[in-house]
């Protein structure tokens, strides 16, 4: 099942997200999600691992177990490379080891203290608060993402974590629009108001984090997953499914993309087994019921400043 993109592409609407992946496991994860049947990698310049995964694409391209044109690879601009998007793409583009990228993203609305090329540094000032770098706009930043695609390098641009306010302005200035809005969103961070009127315009959205972190991000940030809920448990019940999978469903009728993470094959297995079934309406309105407003993602963390302030 494939999402077509405002610009006729189409992207898988279910892919493995790669944060947070140990380096040493990147092959066999990669490898063994493409033979459950996976076409659709997220990755990113802050993750750390691009070369990783490049090994592992070009060793799956080379054996001849996928081809290039089947595969959907995205990866993201990181903050303190904004007024490098050229020389970040190609930093990423080589150690991915492709020719071009099926989606680039803006990771972060914010530019930053740049730290060298790829290096994806978060510069904190003494008080260890983030140091934003206030000189280069978001359209500057625009201005070189669509300079990619008449370039050839990148096929999609796209933002990420951008609310209402600063989708509708990089409608307003766009000339290539964006196919692509990466956002956290689950059953306790529903967001319908972002969603819609990036539907509404012809942005498609992603769910990063469409599981609400799970017992990663309850480690990492102390927060809540929505994988323990009655309401989501007696839906799995009912269906015959796990709860993440009742998830990953209702995200792909939500008319969403959903980019799960794991490293155990039983898992990926299993998020991947999510188109043979259907919610009924009134379980996606039962779902609607339980949203909490939840962010949990939370990278002041590590900033020292709450962005979403």
């Amino acid at each position: 099942m494939a999402i077509t993109l405002n610009n006729g592409f189409k992207m898988p609407a279910i892919g493995l997200g790669v944060w947070r992946m140990e380096k040493k496991e990147m092959r066999d994860l990669i490898i063994n999600s493409i033979k459950i049947g996976y076409r659709h990698f997220d990755c990113a310049a802050d993750y750390q691992n691009e070369a990783e995964v490049g090994e592992a694409l070009a060793e799956a391209l080379q054996t001849g177990l996928v081809k290039r044109e089947e595969l959907f690879i995205t990866t993201k601009l990181w903050n303190s490379d904004h007024g490098h998007v050229i020389e970040a793409c190609k930093d990423s583009l080589k150690k991915l080891q492709l020719d071009y990228l099926d989606l680039y993203l803006i990771h972060f609305p914010v530019a930053t203290k740049h730290t060298g090329v790829g290096t994806t540094g978060s510069s904190l000032d003494d008080e260890g608060v983030l140091e934003i770098d206030t000189t280069i706009t978001l359209e500057t930043t625009w201005r070189g993402m669509e300079e990619l695609v008449s370039m050839g390098l990148v096929r999609s641009i796209g933002i990420s974590n951008y609310d209402i306010f600063l989708t509708r302005d990089c409608l307003a200035y766009s000339k290539v629009k964006p196919a692509v809005n990466q956002i956290e969103t689950h059953p306790y961070f529903q967001r319908d108001s972002l969603v819609k009127f990036c539907q509404k315009h012809g942005i498609c959205v992603t769910a990063h984090t469409p599981l609400g972190g799970a017992v990663a991000n309850t480690e990492w940030f102390g927060t809540v997953s929505c994988l323990e809920d009655p309401v989501l448990k007696g839906l799995a019940e009912k269906y015959k499914k796990t709860v993440a999978q009742v998830v990953l469903r209702w995200g792909i009728q939500r008319n969403t993309a959903v980019i799960p993470k794991s490293s155990k094959v039983e898992r990926l297995e299993e998020n991947f087994q999510v188109f043979d079934f259907k919610l009924a309406e009134e379980d996606m309105a039962l779902i609607k019921s339980i949203d909490r407003a939840y962010r949990t993602n939370q990278p002041a963390k590590f900033w020292g400043i709450n962005l979403y302030a």
